[in-house]
């Protein structure tokens, strides 16, 4: 009993971590959570390019011109 114990404390969040991942899984939840990534990095990528609109041109010219 005192081993199950021990292994509950040293890996409770690994357990608990697997089966929030295996419901995420068998609810189709994991689409959601995609998109939310995606958008998140489409709002990142946009923020940048709006504060950096000089040094991002410049690489896609460069990158152009590579091509």
């Amino acid at each position: 009993m005192e081993n199950m114990k021990q292994f509950w404390e040293q890996y409770k969040g690994a357990i608990v971590g697997g089966l929030i991942g295996l419901l995420i899984l068998c609810t189709n939840l994991y689409r959601l959570v995609i998109g939310i990534i995606l958008i998140a990095i489409g709002i990142y990528i946009g923020n940048y390019v709006q504060y950096n609109k000089s040094s991002v041109k410049e690489r896609l010219k460069k990158l152009i011109d590579k091509m």
